[in-house]
């Protein structure tokens, strides 16, 4: 399970923390808003970041720990999405396109949580 190309969770993951760093850009640049972004892009590319790990995890159980961080910091990264768009500094379809991506990573990671610790 070390081969990131064709694993499905770690390519969404990579792709959502693109769009994370887009969207911290604009933030930044165009609404002037520094604390709120600086949030969503630590979590929301920390979600990869902790898939990756769990790749080279040293056992099964280190592995579901990563896979869990991760999960956690998806739904970390979920509450920050939901801020933006409220305050509005996400339009609606922008922010709901990017919590739709989030929760299809969520539905995945917990999919794999559990399917890990069944089968320790």
């Amino acid at each position: 399970m070390n081969n990131k190309n064709g694993n499905i969770v770690y390519e969404k993951s990579f792709s959502f923390a693109i769009r994370i760093i887009n969207l911290y850009k604009y933030l930044c640049n165009e609404k002037k808003e520094y604390i709120l972004s600086k949030q969503v892009l630590r979590s929301g590319t920390s979600i990869g970041a902790n898939i990756s790990e769990s790749l080279r995890a040293q056992s099964k159980k280190d592995f579901v720990a990563k896979m869990h961080i991760a999960f956690k910091e998806a739904g970390e990264t979920e509450y920050w999405l939901q801020l933006l768009v409220a305050t509005q500094y996400v339009k609606q379809e922008f922010g709901q396109s990017l919590l739709t991506d989030l929760d299809e990573i969520i539905k995945i990671l917990s999919s794999i949580i559990k399917t890990a610790k069944q089968n320790s």
